[in-house]
């Protein structure tokens, strides 16, 4: 069967094929080039993953981009599917975001394209395949479509000796039904950097050291708790911005496509383990040694006794003096509409799914209040594309500000908000970013010129 979002991605193809193809030695060498095409990763020993991912390898290759300066990408389509790369957590034109939901042309089977653009903000982003999985957990974002993206202020003022870029995948997934009939994802593996746990080399530092460890969830439906045995994390950015309130913490949550930048001070001599918290996903493959200078034997865990975050924490207090006059609300009820057992629920904005949701039109220039109401018994990581949001109230906390990010996670049975300015025109996608979802609804538009 062909569903809606397929019928739009083998319309957009004939198009990009012939607008965007070009000889060998017509263009000037691009800044970086990016290969989708089909790879074997070995995860751990005797354990391969045939997968797709960038340039052979998970993650792919670390982008650095110096924000202002224009960069120049090549992207060549190896695979049999049509595809399309989303440049996550910057702010561009809807025509080379990097979902054709916005506009942006789909890369024909054995097609390249180049896109140039201007990169910002400054901070950790990601890039990432943004195309529909249906049930198929070799393709999407169950595949290894994920890599870094480091965009670089003008005046780099990092006080840190060194620099540690984590993605979390989860592999080898199949829908399991759960108690009542509802069917959910579940993985036979978890790496992190795609290694299984005391596969590949252990991170190696020096003691003294303060080393910034940029972590990325990579995971196409999961939710995930990091922990470094015998030390702490300053967490400094989530979602590559700076937060208002740095905050120490024992342990890390991350959603789905969410970052967090942390510090963490290297004053415990020895070898370690930085890991998932919850004792079967660690089981599974999610962790790496770290290992101190002149150091060696058996890596060492301590079992957190509780799992505890919230946003709050890295937010500055709401003293309530910001003129809100001006800020127009947009209610948005999540919900999920059981199609039986053994199948996917099917998820729902204001009462309708995609390609069937309202879309929203926007005024340039208006800050915008986006109150997330959740009646699913799920939580759900939710995204806006091109632009950041102002965190103001979450799941768990009260009234915040300053608090900046792309991705959000709000709890089953809670309310959120969010605010933002309407200051980058275009088709503007917002969707849960759990892969399973987004294929069954859960997207909408906002429209602005």
């Amino acid at each position: 069967m062909v569903t809606r979002r397929r019928f739009l991605e083998l319309g957009g193809i004939s198009t990009v094929s012939s607008a965007l193809a070009f000889g060998a030695g017509e263009l000037a060498a691009p800044d970086y080039s990016l290969e989708i095409a089909p790879c074997e990763v070995e995860i751990g020993p005797k354990r391969k993953i045939r997968t797709v991912a960038y340039n052979g390898q998970v993650p792919g290759p670390l982008l650095r981009f110096r924000e202002g300066q224009p960069v120049t990408i090549e992207v060549t389509n190896r695979t049999e599917n049509a595809e399309v790369v989303h440049w996550h957590g910057l702010f561009l034109r809807s025509e080379v975001d990097g979902a054709m939901e916005e506009g942006t042309p789909m890369i024909a089977p054995g097609a390249r394209t180049r896109m140039t653009f201007v990169p910002k903000p400054a901070g950790f982003r990601w890039y990432h395949t943004h195309t529909a999985a249906n049930g198929d957990f070799r393709k999407a974002q169950f595949s290894g479509q994920h890599g870094f993206l480091l965009i670089e202020p003008r005046e780099n003022a990092g006080a840190y000796d060194q620099e540690i870029f984590l993605a979390l995948h989860d592999w080898d997934g199949q829908m399991l039904a759960s108690d009542d009939g509802s069917m959910n994802a579940s993985y036979r593996y978890s790496t992190v950097n795609g290694k299984m746990v005391g596969f590949g080399e252990p991170l190696r530092v020096k003691d003294g050291q303060r080393v910034l460890f940029h972590i990325l969830n990579a995971s196409p439906t999961e939710v995930h708790w990091l922990a470094f045995a015998g030390h702490v994390f300053r967490v400094v950015a989530l979602d590559g911005n700076a937060v208002p309130s740095p905050a120490v913490v024992s342990m890390l949550r991350l959603a789905p496509a969410e970052r967090v930048s942390a510090i963490v001070e290297m004053t415990n001599p020895g070898v370690w383990i930085l890991g998932e918290v919850r004792k079967h996903v660690q089981a599974a493959g999610m962790a790496i040694h770290v290992e101190y200078a002149n150091r060696s034997g058996n890596a060492s865990w301590e079992q957190p006794q509780s799992l505890i975050w919230n946003y709050e924490q890295f937010a500055a207090k709401d003293d309530g003096k910001r003129d809100e006059s001006g800020v127009v609300e947009i209610p948005l009820v999540f919900e999920s509409k059981f199609r039986g057992h053994g199948a996917a629920d099917h998820w729902m904005i204001n009462g309708k799914s995609y390609p069937d949701t309202e879309t929203i039109a926007l005024t340039r220039g208006q800050r915008y209040r986006l109150r997330f109401k959740n009646r699913s018994l799920d939580d759900h990581p939710v995204h806006l594309h091109r632009h950041s949001f102002e965190v103001r109230n979450a799941s768990v906390g009260g009234a915040q500000k300053g608090l900046m990010k792309d991705v959000i996670l709000v709890d089953a049975k809670t309310e959120a908000a969010v605010e933002f300015t309407a200051d980058n025109p275009g088709m503007t996608l917002f969707h849960c970013h759990q892969q399973d979802h987004m294929d069954n609804g859960f997207m909408m538009l906002f429209r602005y010129v």
